[in-house]
């Protein structure tokens, strides 16, 4: 089976992709694709994207598609970055660039106050049938400055008490254990076991 995922964020793919192999799937992204235009992210949260894409191109090629949005929420910035996560620092969407607002943002708050956390909702559409949404959580702080190399986005400066490590500073295998994303698909495979059709075609 074959399962489009929408994004053009090699980071993203490659989770997905260590996610499915154990069950033998053939993951696709967008990367992939040609002539498929990016969908407009106009929903105000991360579930309204996730449902927007996959509906979209899942109505444009006909095949199953996971279409995920997520993004960081610190309590100090009232929620923010939010839903503009990827684009924070501006439209061109830098990683360096999200981080360092982020930073600049907070400096002067105290630890105890720079709580937040990864969100991920992921909407799973199929042709002739109602999409499925669930969202993930990943509960953390914001460090001063960043630590790790491996990751993508805000994960060096995304701190995990319980681990005493920075997202960054994980492995791709301990990430997949404990990533807002990682919580969202075991929703999913939940929910795909429930369904009696996990993994098969529509």
């Amino acid at each position: 089976m074959q399962i489009l995922i929408a994004t053009k964020n090699k980071g993203k793919v490659s989770e997905f992709q260590s996610m499915f192999n154990q069950y033998g799937i053939e993951v696709i992204s967008l990367l992939d694709m040609e002539n498929i235009p990016d969908v407009e992210e106009t929903g105000d949260t991360f579930e309204e994207n996730a449902i927007l894409k996959a509906e979209t191109i899942c109505n444009k090629l006909n095949i199953p598609v996971i279409s995920d949005d997520s993004g960081l929420e610190i309590d100090a910035l009232d929620g923010r970055p939010g839903v503009y996560s990827a684009r924070y620092a501006g439209s061109h969407k830098n990683d360096e660039d999200n981080m360092n607002k982020v930073l600049n943002e907070l400096e002067g708050i105290p630890n105890q106050k720079r709580t937040a956390r990864f969100i991920c909702a992921l909407a799973f559409a199929r042709p002739g049938k109602d999409t499925f949404v669930v969202k993930g959580l990943c509960e953390g702080e914001i460090l001063h400055d960043r630590r790790g190399t491996e990751g993508f986005g805000y994960d060096p400066i995304f701190f995990l008490p319980k681990l005493n490590r920075s997202m960054a500073e994980l492995t791709k295998e301990e990430k997949n254990k404990i990533s807002h994303r990682a919580n969202a698909l075991i929703k999913l495979q939940d929910f795909f076991n429930e369904e009696d059709m996990l993994w098969q075609k529509p």
